[in-house]
């Protein structure tokens, strides 16, 4: 037996390549539209039957460049991520990552390990005003071009550009930018998962028109409506104070519905006013017209029927009666003396219910000439449906990165409070939130938060481009020379301020971020363009860029079989080798020079140790020579290993 070499165009040497997957999957529907290992569109339209679009007009959303964007989302990236352990917090225990690079090549190489893992994506885009676009997408040489504007190669070609409303494809350029990455965002939303994406007036049309073609128009859930307390006069003739925020699910039919609750907004304010209020021995009366005060305003217009106060505290008052319920009893309202009139469609409580109400002062009796009513209490912990229209004061933010920072380091952040509520609604408790724009990092910090707050497990991927402050800026002249220098050293604060603020409570909590970076790939022959792959990859001695280390090669095994990048790993020196032991012993990797048998017995006696359901084991293949090859297979299949591969 001999250790499986793998060549050109194999699973270590790109992502997943989805057009392939996608027509093995066709095949397996329909086995009969293939003909000699293609696919027969004549027979696959015969299959269809009227299912398929013939005529010249009809409804459909195009633009130019639409062709050339979708098949981009399915090229495969031949690209890796490397590990920065030195920007990483906890990076031995932590599941949180962050990915500094051009999200459309990340996206790809997050097609194997996270596809259909994803709970929740939230994404704030750029929205198009003709100054937001950091550069066109390259669609011929992706990676080149993210070199090309992080400066790690000469800047040739494509270069840093805004998206000029006077150029002749001003929206088409920003739809091709958008379309490609939400296609390859809903491959990794579990069958359950939602989208959440921000956007202003500029593109929302457009945005809906898209998600509705990539999502389906039957997997759109609302269209958030953002009103924030800024009223500045954005525009000509209206002070515009709006944003919006679209939801669509991957499929309607498993969200499930009867979680999907937010408390109501304002409730625990209002509460906390009329205990306060009542503490200080105020009137009932005066204290009602305090908390109708709060009323006006618009945080808490919504919970204006709330408005009875009596010794116990703020009620609205919900119906008693039910279809076909009890009508031979009543109850006594204790203000007149006599029976309360019964409900026309009879009570919805027995008798002996009633009287327990009765006795707690739970029942409204209003006009004795109706039936009564059941108290209904406002409490900080009242849940219901979401509405579609969030007022959320964003100046909380702003005072925020004043108290943290000094200074103002990032304009226009997203308010936290709105993405804690995304999170709460959505029943993330113990799953992962992906953000591919992440700007200054507000996702992240929300998850973090919430899972102080509620002991939740959830974990984020945050994915930015390392683009360049203005060198006016605040955040230049506090020295931070990109966006991913903001958001990773905010993520850190927020943890540290946690860890401070909360000693007795971070045991268990998540305060950590992975640190990754977009590159190209570790093996020689790769340099991000398919076109100019070398005839024989492997021929070489050495395969391994100079310069890269052996956990460089090491995460990019893990992207290109599939496998999480949080999963554990563990290192032993055996036989004076590094041994890699990923996911407690799934996967053995040794990538050092001067490999011998003794390294092959050292790995199987940790995989008897380990005892996986499931073993494999990865050599570089320059790191022995044949003898020992053929001795470390054999030792190896000994001990029950079989599948064995060399880079």
């Amino acid at each position: 037996m001999s250790v499986e070499q793998i060549k050109k165009g194999d699973e270590l040497t790109q992502s997943l390549d989805i057009v392939n997957d996608n027509i093995s999957r066709l095949k397996e529907l329909f086995p009969e539209v293939v003909t000699e290992g293609k696919i027969d569109f004549k027979v696959l339209q015969d299959i269809l039957g009227k299912e398929v679009e013939e005529e010249e007009e009809y409804y459909r959303f195009t633009w130019a460049g639409k062709a050339q964007a979708r098949r981009e989302a399915h090229k495969p990236s031949t690209g890796t991520l490397r590990p920065a352990k030195e920007e990483s917090v906890n990076w031995d225990t932590t599941e949180n990552l962050y990915i500094e690079g051009d999200n459309l090549e990340v996206l790809k190489l997050l097609q194997k390990s996270y596809a259909g893992k994803v709970k929740m994506i939230y994404i704030d885009p750029p929205y198009n005003t003709g100054k937001d676009f950091v550069y066109k997408d390259n669609y011929k040489d992706n990676l080149k071009n993210y070199q090309e504007i992080t400066g790690q190669v000469d800047n040739e070609g494509n270069k840093l550009t805004t998206n000029s409303d006077s150029d002749g494809r001003y929206h088409s350029n920003w739809l091709n930018m958008i379309y490609p990455r939400l296609q390859l965002a809903k491959n990794l939303l579990k069958d359950d998962g939602v989208i959440f994406i921000s956007l202003d007036d500029n593109e929302i049309d457009n945005l809906k028109k898209v998600c509705d073609e990539i999502f389906g128009s039957s997997n759109f859930i609302a269209k958030f409506i953002h009103k924030n307390n800024s009223n500045k006069n954005q525009a000509n003739l209206v002070s515009v104070s709006c944003e919006y925020f679209l939801c669509y699910s991957k499929n309607f039919n498993l969200v499930n519905k009867e979680i999907w609750r937010l408390e109501k907004k304002g409730a625990k304010d209002v509460a906390q006013a009329y205990h306060k209020f009542k503490k200080e021995d105020m009137p009932l009366d005066k204290i009602l017209d305090e908390i109708k005060e709060l009323y006006k305003r618009p945080k808490y217009a919504h919970l204006s029927r709330w408005n009875k106060i009596d010794d116990i505290g703020i009620f609205m008052d919900d119906n008693l009666s039910r279809e076909g319920g009890a009508r031979n009893y009543s109850i006594t309202n204790p203000e007149t003396g006599k029976e309360c009139p019964i409900p026309p469609r009879g009570w919805a409580k027995s008798k002996e219910e009633l009287e327990d109400l009765l006795s707690k002062k739970m029942i409204y009796f209003g006009d004795p000439e109706t039936p009564p009513r059941i108290k209904s209490y406002l409490t900080g912990k009242d849940f219901s449906v979401p509405d579609s229209f969030w007022y959320i004061d964003n100046s909380i933010d702003t005072r925020w990165q004043k108290n943290v920072f000094g200074s103002l380091i990032f304009d226009n952040p997203k308010p936290l409070e709105m993405l804690q509520n995304i999170l709460l609604m959505c029943n993330t408790q113990n799953e992962i939130i992906l953000d591919f724009f992440s700007g200054s990092g507000t996702t992240a910090h929300a998850v973090t938060q919430i899972n102080l707050e509620d002991g939740g497990n959830r974990k984020y991927i945050q994915v930015q481009l390392p683009e360049k402050t203005e060198v006016k800026s605040e955040a230049f002249k506090l020295g931070y020379k990109t966006i991913t220098e903001i958001g990773k050293e905010r993520i850190r604060r927020v943890g540290q301020k946690i860890l401070e603020e909360n000693p007795d409570k971070v045991k268990d909590l998540d305060l950590g971020f992975k640190v990754f970076k977009l590159d190209s790939s570790n093996i020689k022959g790769w340099d991000g363009n398919p076109d100019n792959l070398l005839d024989d990859l492997f021929d070489s001695q050495d395969n391994i860029k100079t310069g890269r280390t052996e956990e460089d090669v090491l995460f990019e095994i893990l992207l290109k079989y599939g496998l999480d990048l949080t999963l554990p790993i563990e290192e032993k020196i055996i036989g004076g080798k590094k041994v890699f032991s990923v996911g407690f012993g799934a996967l053995f990797i040794c990538l050092a020079d001067g490999i011998t048998n003794k390294v092959a017995e050292g790995i199987g006696a940790w995989k008897e140790e380990l005892n996986p359901e499931g073993c494999r084991v990865i050599f570089k293949d320059a790191g022995f020579g044949d003898v020992e090859k053929t001795n470390s297979v054999q030792t190896l299949k000994r001990f029950g290993i079989n599948e064995i591969k060399s880079i």
